[in-house]
């Protein structure tokens, strides 16, 4: 997981940093409304730290416009305990919101709790089939189905078109080779045999994976 740490106090930006990279997050620090757009713009961010007070801005401006264009979750960290601030800040789209001094305990916990969320909000559902992309794997009826490379990427690009028409060119240039330099069509159908024996009821009599004859094939909820 990915952290951001906006804070312009550095005892305590590095303090949270020092304790945060021991539990296993790749965390960045800045001190400036500045350089906290410029780090969430390049994406990849999972969560951020802001603090409200910054040298050339507030958390609140930070927010308004990181809301913009990205739901990246934030937890606010501000000195200023008033209502008022902390009705302004859900109200731009903050997760959530915690007064200094805090608890680094419970900043922890509400962190589990917005990541936890956000990974469930992540998945893909079809009937008893759930793909988890943060981890790569698919579960049917909560059991995980071993899948190869190769299967897994073609389950997620069947179930994220579910109800739509792949042909086997999209397919295979989107799977196999995205300059489309592949061998020849067999390949689609020979994978999509393996990927039925494995999440179909009944392989020889597929409900989910549909071929249309001379087109391709299509996911059916």
């Amino acid at each position: 997981m990915k952290l951001l740490i906006v804070e312009d106090d550095m005892d305590l930006r590095e303090g949270l940093s020092f304790s945060f990279s021991g539990d296993g997050y790749e965390v960045t620090e800045t001190g400036t409304k500045k350089e906290g757009l410029k780090a969430i713009a390049k994406g990849g961010c999972d969560l951020v730290l802001l603090d409200c007070n910054l040298p050339d801005g507030t958390g609140f401006e930070l927010c308004r416009e990181v809301r913009s264009y990205s739901n990246v979750p934030i937890i606010m960290l501000t000195a200023r305990d008033t209502e008022m601030d902390e009705i302004k800040a859900l109200e731009l789209g903050v997760n959530d919101y915690l007064s200094k001094p805090f608890s680094l305990g419970v900043l922890k916990a509400r962190m589990k709790r917005i990541l936890q969320e956000k990974t469930e909000a992540a998945k893909i559902a079809s009937g008893s089939l759930t793909i988890d992309p943060g981890s790569c794997k698919v579960y049917q009826h909560g059991e995980e189905i071993p899948l190869s490379k190769i299967e897994y990427r073609l389950l997620l690009y069947l179930m994220e078109n579910k109800n739509h028409i792949l042909s086997k060119e999209q397919i295979l240039e989107k799977i196999w080779d995205s300059d489309g330099k592949y061998v020849d069509q067999n390949t689609v159908s020979v994978n999509i045999s393996r990927l039925r024996a494995k999440i179909e009821e009944d392989s020889s009599k597929p409900s989910r994976i549909r071929t249309v004859h001379g087109i391709g094939y299509i996911w059916k909820e």
